[in-house]
């Protein structure tokens, strides 16, 4: 038992000094289980292979299987159990049909919880209603408010139409499609132009609407330079 004590106690000491040498720290908690963790994976895999910010930048993923308020309160909870204080926190959440105060209350305790340490803050990459309105940006500027289904029939038929077959939300490669097949640059340049058009307004009011392309701006930073220009 005592040996194995000591194991974890170098495994955490190790772990303290790799996170020490990460300059730039990104800790994105996603709402789903599966097709928010799987798109940033990939934004991950692109950075951790340009050799000038592997050992630089820092990325965890956190699934949640939580909605809105729960994914900020199981951030905060990381943050205190690991001792974080520095870094990035994002949390990517959808409206669905979750109430409008705790839509809307993600933000707001975000910006609270932004006084309390310049250096640890917290951001919402939401969508309203769903993170497959983000996807469909990369193929469509898109203005209509509707039902999340309708959104996953777009992007069906989009794929049937490239010939990859139908849309899944647990898809593996879905960042590599949207990259390769649709266009980052538009889907920033139209998701930014419906938040400009909703200034004033909640994210629940900005229907529909997305502000994860807030969080691709900046994992895009450190990509090899060729990945970099399907965004900029």
């Amino acid at each position: 038992m005592p040996k194995k004590a000591g194991m974890e106690t170098w495994k955490k000491k190790r772990r303290q000094e790799y996170l020490e040498k990460k300059e730039f720290r990104y800790y994105i908690f996603c709402e789903g289980q599966q097709t928010e963790p799987k798109y940033f994976q990939g934004f991950k895999r692109y950075i951790e292979s340009n050799p000038i910010y592997r050992d630089m930048v820092l990325i965890e993923i956190e699934p949640c299987q939580a909605e809105t308020m729960r994914v900020i309160g199981m951030a905060e909870k990381y943050v205190k159990k690991n001792k974080i204080t520095k870094g990035q926190i994002w949390c990517v959440y959808d409206k669905d049909s979750f109430p409008s105060k705790d839509f809307n209350g993600v933000v707001q305790r975000a910006e609270r919880l932004n006084q309390e340490n310049p250096d640890l803050q917290y951001h919402g990459a939401w969508s309203n209603e769903c993170i497959e309105f983000w996807f469909l940006l990369h193929f469509a500027y898109y203005t209509s408010n509707n039902h999340r289904d309708e959104y996953k029939v777009f992007l069906n038929d989009k794929f049937l139409e490239l010939g990859i077959g139908k849309y899944q939300k647990n898809m593996d490669n879905v960042f590599e499609i949207l990259m390769e097949n649709g266009n980052p640059i538009l889907a920033i340049r139209y998701a930014k132009r419906l938040i400009r058009d909703g200034e004033g307004k909640t994210p629940t009011e900005i229907a529909p609407g997305t502000k994860v392309y807030e969080l691709v701006e900046e994992l895009i930073k450190y990509f090899p330079e060729e990945a970099k220009r399907k965004y900029i």
